[in-house]
């Protein structure tokens, strides 16, 4: 099947369960696909989240900067305004990088409206994270510890620090970062409760969590282990900062990005103008999304299309989304988990030894594929394409022979069908999941690069797959017409760049198959 022109020069890229689906690898198959057009790509922007989101692209593991670091010819790479990043990251990641000889300077564009994260905003994550264990006897949400979530509040409580403000002078940046350090003392000291050798070890905490994250960076030479020194940050006393080397460090940090800071709506409208493609890069995705999530599982951004405009600062208008999947299912948190495999299961135990987060190192858990999410993502959200990862891995092999599974509803207590998921998390959790099953493969299909040479059952469990979420999403009705649904455009087969698929039926012909 040839692919289908995209039916915008917007293109979002999100994810439709939970994180983790692979979202970094779209960005350069989509700039790919867009080279020697009329509209190629120009722009990869980070719509959403800061350094609490990794992807993966070409082999490089990134957190703050956008995937589109590997696409060599896309001029822009821009921080939106719906972003919130700590200077000093953007710093850690770009370095190494250029090292190794892609152009990140030349390229960055952060939004003047970008808010500025800081070290305030992660001892407040790790003080909330130990109120939630210590004072409330709570299970520990899991915190990336990236202080995302404090950084928002920020923004929603009117006390924001912008990027804008280190095109200004010294001294207002100074006196807004105090008060903002004064806040977080007080709140870690009184409301979260806090004992004084807790808050020592924060600044050890960090300085460990740092200097592992970037040995590679250490080892380069680009930084020394110093740069990662968070205990210089602590006070004399307990619950108490070193201002003055916080406020030179981030000064520093910021003013040194000066050149990069400017007006992200105003180059994506010229761009637009000029016919180019830009791609707008979510970190999270549909169901971690603040408002459509499940609190307290959830991130502090908006995670899904409609954040596009909004980060970027340009007005509403046709985007293409792109939908971005695995072909089971993974999670990270304290999640409710209906489709959650148990560990000794054979395809859990499988799946486990390559499942672990990009930001965090954190094991994730597995289970089957949840088309019941998927499907009320496109009801909801709506996607024109979508790209399902990791197939491959589902291929049998040790222990695993067994069949595949893939939960099409949930079924209440007294028997009662659900179709979408409820929004109500109480009633969520008192739900299980009804499978339909689907016979599996052995052979390998790392190598395969067209989808008529997959192995039957793998053609018809990818069928399957977009099949269920379907069903969900018009929940009965007569499926709209062949233009109007969402195309498997991307099928992976392996994590490498050239492992994947591009000639995937029709839908309706997936359909037929499952």
């Amino acid at each position: 099947m040839s692919l289908l022109p995209f039916t915008s020069q917007l293109i979002a890229d999100v994810g439709i369960s939970l994180g983790d689906e692979g979202k970094g690898r779209l960005i350069p198959e989509v700039a790919d696909e867009l080279r020697g057009t009329s509209a190629p790509v120009s722009v990869v922007l980070k719509v959403n989240g800061g350094a609490n989101s990794g992807h993966t692209a070409g082999g490089i593991k990134l957190n703050l900067l956008p995937a589109g670091v590997v696409v060599r010819d896309a001029a822009h790479l821009c921080i939106g305004s719906g972003v919130v990043a700590d200077p000093r990251k953007i710093w850690w990641e770009t370095k190494p990088l250029e090292k190794k000889g892609h152009a990140i300077l030349s390229r960055l564009l952060i939004d003047e409206r970008t808010l500025v994260s800081d070290l305030t905003h992660r001892l407040l994550d790790l003080a909330w994270e130990d109120y939630r264990v210590n004072v409330l006897a709570e299970e520990p949400r899991g915190s990336t510890g990236r202080g995302i979530t404090p950084a928002y509040l920020d923004e929603v409580g009117q006390q924001q620090i912008t990027y804008a403000d280190f095109l200004g002078g010294p001294n207002y940046f100074a006196r807004k970062l105090a008060q903002r350090a004064d806040r977080a003392c007080r709140t870690i000291q009184h409301v979260c409760r806090v004992s004084a050798a807790t808050w020592d070890s924060f600044f050890e905490k960090l300085t460990t969590a740092e200097r592992r994250a970037n040995a590679e960076a250490i080892e380069l030479g680009v930084f020394s282990t110093d740069e990662f020194d968070f205990t210089r940050f602590r006070g004399a006393v307990p619950f108490t900062l070193n201002l003055e080397a916080l406020t030179a460090t981030y000064w520093n940090a910021g003013t040194a990005l000066a050149r990069n800071i400017g007006e992200v709506r105003e180059l994506v409208l010229r761009e637009v103008a000029a016919g180019h493609t830009i791609i707008g890069e979510f970190g999270q995705a549909y169901w971690l999304d603040k408002r459509h999530g499940f609190s307290p599982n959830v991130t502090a951004s908006h995670t899904y299309t409609p954040e596009f405009f909004e980060s970027a600062g340009i007005p509403v208008q046709r985007i293409h989304t792109f939908g971005v999947a695995k072909a089971y299912d993974t999670k990270v948190g304290t999640h409710t988990f209906l489709t959650q495999m148990d560990d000794a299961h054979p395809l859990a135990i499988k799946l486990k030894q390559i499942e672990f987060g990009t930001s965090t190192g954190r094991q994730r858990m597995v289970g089957w594929y949840d088309a019941v999410e998927k499907g009320d993502a496109l009801r909801y959200g709506g996607f024109q394409d979508v790209m399902i990862n990791k197939l491959d891995a589902l291929t049998h092999s040790g222990e695993w022979r067994g069949d595949l599974q893939i939960c099409t509803a949930y079924e209440s207590a007294d028997g009662k069908r659900v179709r979408h998921v409820p929004r109500n998390e109480a009633v969520r959790r008192t739900l299980r999941p009804v499978y339909t099953r689907h016979p599996g493969w052995t052979e390998d299909v790392s190598q395969v690069r067209h989808f008529a040479n997959l192995p039957r059952n793998a053609q018809r469990y990818v069928g399957a797959m977009v099949k269920s979420l379907l069903d969900v999403a018009f929940d009965g009705a007569a499926l709209p017409a062949a233009n109007k649904l969402p195309n498997l455009r991307y099928l992976g087969v392996g994590p490498e760049p050239s492992q994947i698929i591009k000639d995937v039926p029709a839908t309706l012909e997936l359909v037929k198959l499952a």
